[in-house]
């Protein structure tokens, strides 16, 4: 990702609608279907700067990638251990056969191979092991923010299901999340097109604004991975080998 992504990551985690609100609902959703066991051995992989870390660590042990320097600094200090650097799509140096969940949160979609790096997530799970995938939706709603962030790909459902079974994995129910705020970002996004304003600048709202996003977003806890949700920026899923 470019830089000023990850210097904006360090300064808003903590405050932005869309952070906060995102890990109360993988907080609930991994409560609900992670079904893991106590003491857990878990993995995130393309951490940033940890912001998800406090959350992960309430289901276990947390151990974290993260390639980039200044970012992997920021989440080491938050760990309160060394963050690695090992590159995907191959994770040289990570244990296989360990983990009882990774966790790859808006991650997958800047690996160009992405099947090659599901395969090496797999082959790092211990018996029983998962991982929770979280990716952006609808390649439609490309935008600059995709090319700050160095994607090569949004996904769909078929798309996303076809690259976990290229890999030897198989989900455990897929689901849009986001999906309350989904017509709102829809509309900037076209606007933007229609005016060549496509802005990347993910900083939040004002104060008001910031706060009303994260409550309505917030509310789709009670609702991912328990009814389903007919589209949103984003697919989350749990995986297992096959």
């Amino acid at each position: 990702m470019d830089r000023r992504v990850y210097d904006r990551m360090a300064e808003h985690d903590s405050t932005h609608w869309w952070y906060r609100a995102r890990r109360d609902i993988l907080a609930d959703y991994l409560t609900r279907t992670g079904k893991l066991p106590t003491a857990a051995r878990i993995l995130e992989i393309g951490c940033g700067t940890g912001h998800n870390l406090p959350m992960l660590a309430e289901f276990g042990d947390v151990d974290a990638i993260e390639i980039d320097p200044a970012a992997r600094a920021i989440a080491s200090e938050r760990l309160g251990k060394p963050v690695g650097d090992a590159p995907l799509p191959a994770l040289p140096g990570v244990p296989r056969g360990h983990y009882d969940l990774i966790a790859v949160l808006d991650v997958v979609e800047h690996i160009e191979d992405d099947v090659a790096a599901l395969s090496a997530m797999r082959e790092c799970l211990a018996p029983g092991g998962k991982i929770v995938i979280a990716v952006p939706a609808h390649q439609w709603m490309w935008s600059a923010h995709d090319v700050v962030n160095h994607h090569h790909r949004r996904y769909s459902k078929k798309t996303l299901l076809g690259a976990l079974r290229k890999a030897g994995l198989r989900e455990r129910g897929l689901t849009y999340f986001n999906s309350l705020l989904f017509p709102l970002a829809a509309v900037a996004r076209i606007a933007g097109r229609l005016t060549g304003r496509d802005d990347s600048d993910d900083s939040p709202p004002v104060a008001p604004l910031n706060a009303l996003f994260e409550r309505i977003f917030r509310a789709e806890r009670h609702l991912v991975g328990r009814l389903p949700m007919p589209t949103g920026l984003s697919i989350l899923t749990l995986a297992e080998p096959k």
